[in-house]
């Protein structure tokens, strides 16, 4: 009872100190968001799915670029946030990748409709279009946390 009542103790200080830390800064916050968008997409590109898996697939997918325009919507809040000049050319960059996740969206789209014979090559160009978004968006993210300070 007395080894439950210390762990109990110790885990209800540990939450309690995480729960008063800091806010993070920008650059931590974009950080973060890199961390958790590579962690997906590396476990998403590690699965080889198969025809049979076309539905699991293309859910990932899809739940993988709905967390990239959420990240994209932080981003743009940072951006409002920012001096006129970043915030000119910020938003150009961010529409660029905009334009990227309505194609990546698209080719999501053709995913639930290919065929078996179609699979491999429906596959790899949507494969190809989010790794072509993630990039964007790293750098995007890069490129943003230089140009606001933290």
């Amino acid at each position: 009872m007395k080894n439950k009542t210390l762990l109990l103790t110790i885990l209800s200080a540990a939450a309690l100190t995480v729960g008063c830390d800091k806010p993070q800064s920008t650059s931590q916050q974009l950080d973060d968001v890199q961390e958790k968008t590579a962690a997906v997409a590396h476990a998403v590109k590690q699965q080889d799915y198969t025809y049979a898996q076309k539905a699991e697939y293309t859910e990932k997918m899809k739940t993988q670029l709905a967390e990239i325009n959420k990240d994209l919507e932080l981003l743009e809040a940072k951006i409002a946030k920012s001096s006129e000049a970043v915030r000119v050319e910020a938003t150009q960059k961010l529409q660029a990748l905009r334009q990227q996740a309505a194609r990546l969206n698209t080719h999501l789209d053709e995913t639930q409709n290919a065929t078996e014979s179609t699979w491999e090559s429906v596959k790899t160009t949507s494969r190809k279009a989010y790794d072509d978004l993630k990039d964007g968006f790293d750098q995007m993210r890069h490129w943003l946390s230089e140009k606001i300070a933290p």
